[in-house]
């Protein structure tokens, strides 16, 4: 099981079952991160941001629904990004491509988040599921930025 992180900065933000939410969510991760200083991770955490929220769209969401993106920073630096569902199913990372030209280019974005987090998973909701990774940061506080070691 995993705990519980005691969150020293968080967003959250709502976003309707349409396409430009991903962009959104991206952009509003994009920010939260400017903001605590660390920019550094922007690149991992973006894509995971972006594989989440498309993975919520197209296998959590239905019809008239929407998903939440929260971020949260815990006081020892660990970033928390979560992607809450209304939708069944436990997603799981596919097979390492084996590169025979067979595979199927979709359904990769699981392992790209297992690749480039420190830790992913899924959690209980009622409806639906959380889905999460976490990046390790640095830092002090909210107030003055959390940035490099």
């Amino acid at each position: 099981m995993h705990k519980e992180i005691r969150a020293l900065c968080a967003c959250t933000a709502f976003y309707r079952r349409e396409r430009r939410s991903v962009p959104r969510a991206r952009e509003f991760a994009r920010a939260a991160l400017a903001a605590w200083d660390l920019d550094h991770l922007a690149d991992d955490v973006l894509l995971c941001v972006s594989e989440l929220a498309t993975n919520a769209l197209l296998h959590g969401v239905p019809p008239g629904r929407g998903y939440r993106l929260v971020l949260a920073l815990d006081e020892d630096g660990l970033l928390r990004v979560e992607v809450h569902d209304s939708g069944d199913g436990t997603p799981r990372a596919p097979a390492p491509y084996d590169g025979d030209g067979e595979g199927d280019e979709s359904g990769r974005g699981l392992l790209l988040v297992s690749a480039l987090a420190d830790a992913w998973g899924v959690g209980e909701r009622v409806p639906g599921k959380i889905v999460w990774c976490e990046f390790r940061g640095y830092g002090k506080d909210c107030g003055t930025g959390y940035g490099r070691p």
